[in-house]
């Protein structure tokens, strides 16, 4: 998820944590809308690590894939979730109760203006954190590889 809550980086942290946790103990039930904006459950692994790593994220919907923002908030540096599935772009998706494997990849240039402007749509802090950050922030592409 992607919000700016008081108290900062680290009480964000704490507050997708708890969104996750309560997400994937719940089945999917729980967690899977805030305020009205849908989130998924992204599990990537660790690029130095090799540890299985899992967080909440608002998400959108191009065709068959699932549309995801890098956003960290407008920080100058991509989040972990980003640089692991760029290190591995096999992923895990837990949507609502559903859950599958799925392969990432960034929106060519192309793709890109319309799934941002989509994006800013469903929340609109992702133009705010545009101006906060040199860096383009990275749109991304979830094909579904497989349903368990």
């Amino acid at each position: 998820m992607s919000v700016e809550p008081a108290g900062g980086a680290s009480s964000l942290h704490r507050l997708v944590a708890d969104q996750t946790r309560r997400y994937l103990a719940s089945g999917g039930t729980e967690g899977n809308e805030i305020n009205g904006v849908r989130t998924l459950v992204l599990a990537t692994t660790g690029r130095r690590t090799g540890t299985p790593r899992r967080t909440c994220l608002i998400y959108g919907i191009s065709g068959e894939e699932y549309v995801l923002v890098a956003s960290k908030g407008g920080a100058e540096k991509d989040p972990a979730w980003f640089m692991n599935l760029q290190a591995d772009p096999s992923v895990g998706v837990q949507v609502g109760p559903r859950r599958f494997t799925a392969r990432a990849r960034v929106a060519s240039s192309n793709e890109r203006a319309a799934l941002w402007a989509q994006m800013v749509n469903i929340f609109p802090l992702y133009g705010d954190y545009a101006q906060k950050t040199d860096r383009e922030i990275p749109v991304v592409l979830l094909t579904p590889l497989e349903v368990r």
